[in-house]
C-alpha cells in the first residue's frame, strides 16, 4: 500500500496498491492513521459494490446510512438507473443545495464523523467534488479573530440552508432525515476528538450566532467561510473517474459538489458514518435547550421567506420525494 500526500496542498492523500473490499487489519489501521493526519483519502479505481461500500464505512463506526444513491436518476430495485429526475422533487433540490460549502449532518442532533463516496457514473464536464480544510484555515487566522470566536456558537439547520441558498422551503416533518424542524447549536471552533487539534466548524447550515445581531452573525460566518476557501492550498477539487472512492473527515473538512448538466446521468454511492455521542452530540429534540434552536430557526425562516424572491426557487415548496433512502438499521426513509 502506497500513501502519497496531495501535492501543493495542506491536506489530503492518495492511497494506491490496495483493494478496499478486502483490506487487512494492518492496512485498515494505516488507513485510519492517514485519515486523521490528512483529512481525506482518495482510493482510485476501487469499483466498490453497495455492500463493499457499506462494509468499508463500518470500519469507521456506526452508519447513518449505507450505499445511498446520490444521483440525478431514479435507482431501480435491481440496481440499475432509470429516469432523469427534475427539480420538482425535494431529492434533486437537496442535491442542488449540496453545491454550497457544508459539513454533513451538522443539522442533526448527532453530527457525522466521516463520509464515503464511490463513483458509478461520471460527467465529462462539471460534477467534481471539492473539499476545504478548516484545520489549516483556523491555524492561519489572526489571533484577534481566534480570540473573538473562541466562545461563539451557531445554530445549524438544513431548512435554513435550503431557504437561504436557494429560496427552497421544504415542509418540516418531525421524522424527516434532513428537514425535521430542529436547529442544533454547535461551537464555531471545534476541538477534533481524536487529534485534539482545533479547527473551524462552519458551513451553509450555520446561522444565528447567539449574542450577535443577525447582520453581525451573517457577516462573521460568511467572512470565516470565505477565508477558509480563499487559499488554494486549503482547497482540493476532485475530478471523478468511474471506480474512485473518496473518504473525508466531516469533523474537519468542508465539501461541496460542483454543478453539471443535470440532463446528463451522474451517479455516486454514498455512505455516511455517524459521530460518537461523546463528541458530536449537540442535544436531542427532547432536551430543554432544543427549544431555543426551534425558536431561532422559525424567526430566521420568516425573514428568509420575505427575502426569497430573488433566489432560484423564490420561496416555493415541493412535496418530499417518493424515492426511498435505505438507512443502516434496515429502515426506509422517504
Amino acid at each position: 500500500m502506497k500513501i502519497a500526500p496531495i501535492k501543493n496542498k495542506k491536506f489530503g492523500g492518495v492511497i494506491t496498491n490496495v483493494k478496499l473490499k478486502n483490506i487487512s487489519e494492518v492496512e485498515c489501521s494505516e488507513i485510519k492513521e492517514s485519515f486523521l493526519e490528512l483529512g481525506f483519502l482518495l482510493f482510485p479505481h476501487q469499483f466498490l459494490t453497495d455492500e463493499e461500500n457499506i462494509h468499508f464505512g463500518e470500519r469507521f463506526g456506526m452508519l447513518e446510512f449505507g450505499a445511498q444513491s446520490f444521483a440525478n436518476q431514479k435507482k431501480n430495485e435491481d440496481g440499475t438507473y432509470g429516469e432523469i429526475l427534475g427539480h420538482n422533487i425535494q431529492k434533486m433540490r437537496t442535491n442542488l443545495g449540496n453545491e454550497y460549502w457544508h459539513t454533513d449532518s451538522t443539522y442533526r442532533p448527532l453530527s457525522s464523523k466521516c463520509a464515503i463516496l464511490s463513483a458509478v457514473k461520471v460527467t465529462q464536464e462539471g460534477g467534481e467534488t471539492e473539499l476545504a480544510d478548516m484545520r489549516s484555515g483556523y491555524a492561519d487566522l489572526k489571533e484577534s479573530i481566534k480570540n473573538r470566536i473562541s466562545d461563539l456558537s451557531a445554530y445549524h439547520s438544513n431548512l435554513y440552508s435550503q431557504a437561504n441558498d436557494l429560496g427552497d422551503f421544504p415542509p418540516a416533518e418531525i421524522n424527516s432525515f434532513n428537514y425535521h424542524g430542529e436547529a442544533c447549536l454547535r461551537p464555531l471552533v471545534k476541538i477534533h476528538p481524536e487529534t485534539g487539534i482545533k479547527n473551524l466548524f462552519i458551513g451553509r447550515h450555520a446561522f444565528g450566532i447567539p449574542g450577535l445581531s443577525r447582520k453581525e452573525s451573517r457577516e462573521l460566518l460568511n467572512t470565516l467561510l470565505a477565508f477558509v476557501v480563499s487559499d488554494k492550498t486549503r482547497v482540493y477539487k476532485h475530478k471523478w473517474e468511474v471506480g474512485d472512492t473518496l473518504i473525508w473527515d466531516n469533523r474537519r473538512l468542508l465539501h461541496r459538489a460542483k454543478p453539471y448538466d443535470y440532463s446528463i446521468p451522474r451517479a455516486l454511492i454514498g455512505t455516511r458514518v455517524a459521530g460518537e455521542v461523546e463528541s458530536e452530540l449537540a442535544y436531542y429534540p427532547s432536551d430543554p435547550e432544543a427549544q431555543s434552536g426551534r425558536d431561532a430557526l422559525q424567526s430566521e425562516l420568516a425573514l428568509l421567506q420575505q427575502e426569497s424572491g430573488v433566489k432560484k426557487f423564490g420561496g416555493s415548496t415541493v412535496s418530499t420525494s417518493s424515492i426511498p433512502v435505505n438507512l443502516s438499521d434496515g429502515s426506509v426513509l422517504y
